[in-house]
């Protein structure tokens, strides 16, 4: 049995609902996992940076207020405390997010999640 597609979904965001609507029309009903009200664990969030084969800052919003005030620029900083400061402050994460047949890709632009369906 194969995992089902999941998308960490914001649906205030518009890039995430286009992800949302093109997963759709591509005959694909995700869970949507709304990780603002449900953030993902450290290890989900580790696990996730692997599939995309990246790092935290790549997936990080670095243009929130949070970034800044919780002084997450500084370059000192360790992979597990991004992680952790992503947990603590899901609003920090990169949407959308979707995994497919064992794949990641942000939805940035929506289109991008094809190559992974």
């Amino acid at each position: 049995m194969t995992e089902p597609t999941r998308i960490f979904h914001n649906p205030r965001c518009s890039k995430s609902r286009q992800t949302l609507e093109l997963l759709k029309e591509q005959g694909i009903e995700p869970e949507i996992i709304r990780y603002l009200e449900t953030p993902p664990t450290a290890q989900e969030l580790a696990d996730l940076l692997e599939l995309l084969n990246c790092e935290p800052r790549d997936i990080m919003r670095t243009k929130e207020t949070e970034y800044k005030a919780l002084g997450l620029d500084n370059p000192e900083l360790s992979r597990e405390q991004l992680i952790e400061a992503m947990v603590e402050t899901p609003k920090l994460i990169e949407r959308p997010i979707v995994l497919a047949n064992g794949k990641a890709a942000v939805g940035r632009p929506p289109e991008n999640v094809l190559s992974i369906l």
